[in-house]
């Protein structure tokens, strides 16, 4: 640390502001905020860091600037204006910073409705934004056939009505406008259907559904069926509006619900803002996390929510919203509005809906990544897995053991191979208990890890990164007891899995380790136990089949499963076989086998 800096981290006030990290060539590499600059700047130069990331942002820092805000509201709104300035390399930074469509409406004696992403213009009320352009063309498209909107953009006004300045276009003589450019319709009837065009557009559709419907039923008993059924089907386009809309209850009333997601990578922030019961505003942030990055989900969700007040900043201006629902706190207390977790109720419907969204998100990422890289999502897995279990390399080949008998009858074994997370069942096999006593799980399991890896040795064949044996700690007791006759033991990691699926247990321990039920590694060994417990079943079964498939057939010596099969084919049952004479039996197999067939028979 240079003198120069010391003396400058010494003087920072005890105040809330923003400071900014330059590296040797004066390019700013980190922008932060905090509550008291001196303290929190003071941190980094005072301890060394576990996440390494932050160690080698302190070796880069050679100046350092700051400034001081009345509030820590007011130092986020400038971090978060900075870190776009600057895209700091140390940063958590948006990635997407696009501009969304907005659906307009002028202010004019025959106002427009039209789609703009430039929400700025004067003259102009904005609705939205809108995250997916579909969304927004969809919403207008609708809007143009339930009213004669007009789509030109001509000047038109009591002026240029009167000099007949413009001609009558395609879209009047195709019914879709009323002739706003030669006053064809008066202003008053225009504006009628704008006021009906900004209810839909501010989330209120019932009022206007409940007047379509009005009208409608009032044309059909006037014998309009033709009036009223152009009617209905404006109706009936409303209420798909409306039902694609509408997700709670009307009470719940101008709120915006914030959910954050983060993995290692990214953070994914989902906002909605609700007005009378419908969804009126939505969308997701994209935030890219650096590798050991300790920035928390609270750091994230405050960044998120004032990047959202700045979008959306007109609409923060006309809805006063004064409750914000989340799923994580946000590090900053906000003056305008409480940020609350709920517990039950429609609020907690509209967070988990926000979560969802979230996680939708997040999966068509990775499915677009995937689709790009394939083998992306395959060393994500394996990578996941190596961490989760403590392995030194990654586990490219898994194989997994499982027993099956009823009552130490009729045991069997399976091995089940894994190869880059997916099954090679060209490698799977069955084996016959030919060793342990019956009913002794822990000797069959012993028994059939000794004879597989001692065979994979002897034919010099590739072992694998992980075992798995399905069990708890005496079946992985005997795992051990087989590799290290072997030799195996700190060749092959080996874990065991417990009855209770996110319970794995590792050699030695005694408490087992608790895996998340949302972690890609418990989704593997969940198949792959599974496809061990299929496997070794189906074995199982076959072996039982065979041995309760016995008759006195059997017992004749030079009879076998080819004779047997004659004789069954042509008599249909032993009963017939025992009732036949030696000729009769001699014109299917021969005399030499009719003759002991009959004698045995006869005996028997």
């Amino acid at each position: 640390m240079r003198d120069e800096l010391r003396l400058k981290v010494s003087l920072l006030p005890d105040s809330p502001g923003v400071y900014r990290y330059l590296n040797r060539d004066g390019v700013v590499i980190y922008v932060g905020k905090a509550k008291n600059l001196k303290r929190r700047v003071s941190s980094y130069f005072n301890r060394v860091h576990t996440v390494q990331r932050t160690n080698m942002l302190v070796r880069n820092i050679w100046d350092m600037q700051y400034t001081v805000v009345n509030t820590e509201e007011e130092a986020l709104d400038l971090e978060n204006s900075l870190i776009k300035e600057f895209q700091p390399h140390y940063n958590v930074l948006l990635k997407d910073d696009k501009s969304y469509p907005w659906i307009c409406v002028t202010k004019e004696p025959y106002p427009r409705v039209f789609m703009s992403r430039d929400p700025v213009k004067r003259g102009v009320k904005y609705y939205g934004p809108y995250p997916k352009t579909e969304v927004a063309h969809a919403l207008i498209d609708t809007l143009r056939k339930l009213y004669p909107l007009r789509t030109c953009n001509h000047n038109v006004s009591r002026e240029t009505i009167e000099a007949k300045k413009h001609r009558l276009c395609l879209q009047y003589h195709i019914h879709n406008c009323e002739g706003c450019c030669q006053g064809l319709v008066t202003v008053d009837r225009y504006n009628e259907y704008i006021a009906a065009v900004r209810q839909i557009l501010n989330g209120d559709t019932k009022q206007v559904s409940d007047y379509l419907m009005q009208q409608m039923q009032q044309l059909a008993a006037e014998l309009k069926f033709e009036e009223a059924d152009v009617v209905k089907r404006k109706y009936i386009l409303l209420e798909k509006y409306r039902a694609r809309s509408v997700i709670v209850s009307p009470a719940v009333h101008n709120i915006d619900v914030f959910a954050i997601l983060k993995d290692t990578d990214a953070a994914f922030v989902n906002y909605m803002h609700i007005r009378g019961g419908s969804v009126v505003q939505s969308m997701t942030l994209e935030y890219k996390v650096h590798e050991g990055d300790d920035t928390g989900q609270d750091e994230l969700l405050s960044m998120a929510i004032q990047e959202v007040r700045h979008r959306f900043a007109a609409t923060y201006q006309a809805d006063r919203v004064k409750e914000v629902v989340v799923n994580v706190l946000p590090d900053v207390e906000f003056a305008d509005f409480q940020c609350v977790i709920p517990q039950r109720g429609d609020k907690r419907k509209l967070l988990q809906i926000a979560i969802k969204n979230a996680e939708q998100y997040r999966t068509e990422r990775l499915k677009r990544m995937e689709k790009l890289n394939p083998e992306q999502r395959t060393t994500r897995t394996l990578t996941t897995l190596m961490r989760d279990f403590h392995l030194q390399a990654l586990p490219r080949h898994i194989e997994c053991f499982d027993n099956s008998h009823i009552s130490g009858t009729n045991a069997v074994a399976s091995c089940v191979v894994f190869r880059d997370a997916k099954p090679a069942k060209a490698d799977y096999r069955h084996f016959n208990i030919k060793e342990a006593p019956a009913g002794d799980d822990y000797a069959a399991m012993r028994e059939v890890i000794g004879r597989r890896y001692r065979r994979l040795l002897d034919e010099e064949q590739p072992l694998p990164q992980l075992l798995v044996v399905d069990g708890g700690k005496g079946q992985l007791s005997a795992a051990i007891e087989a590799l290290d006759e072997l030799g195996l033991h700190g060749t092959i990691a080996a874990i065991g899995m417990a009855k209770q699926l996110n319970e794995v247990y590792f050699p030695g321990d005694q408490i087992p380790f608790y895996i998340d039920k949302n972690s890609e590694s418990l989704r593997v060994i969940q198949r792959l136990r599974d496809e061990a417990h299929r496997f070794a079943i189906t074995f199982h079964r076959k072996q039982r089949g065979k041995s309760q498939i016995h008759s006195v057939l059997d017992e004749i010596a030079g009879v076998g499963p080819k004779t047997k099969e004659l004789l069954l084919k042509h008599f249909k049952s032993l009963k017939r076989i025992r009732e036949a004479t030696v000729d009769d039996l001699a014109a299917v197999i021969g005399p030499k086998k009719a003759q002991v067939v009959y004698n045995q028979l006869k005996d028997k």
